[in-house]
């Protein structure tokens, strides 16, 4: 299984759902980067996706997105591939 990373908040609602998601493909860890506890993550983040909003998803070194880009990804096919990858 690849490795994902997530930059979230601790109350986001879409970050919990990438979470189920994830969860239901059989992905027991997500490494979180909690910007809201380390506002130097947030720059970071923007830096890297050039977005400002999270979640932010890698899997593995791609950047997926946000929840409604892994949740597309996942309805066209694309998801299993890149976590098994």
């Amino acid at each position: 299984m690849a490795k994902v990373r997530m930059y979230s908040t601790q109350v986001c609602p879409y970050c919990q759902m990438a979470e189920r998601l994830l969860r239901s493909k059989g992905i027991t860890e997500v490494e979180k980067i909690l910007i809201d506890k380390d506002p130097e993550q947030r720059a970071v983040m923007m830096e890297k996706t050039g977005r400002r909003t999270v979640p932010q998803i890698y899997i593995g070194e791609t950047h997926v997105g946000g929840y409604d880009d892994l949740a597309a990804l996942d309805r066209a096919g694309g998801l299993d591939p890149l976590l098994a990858a």
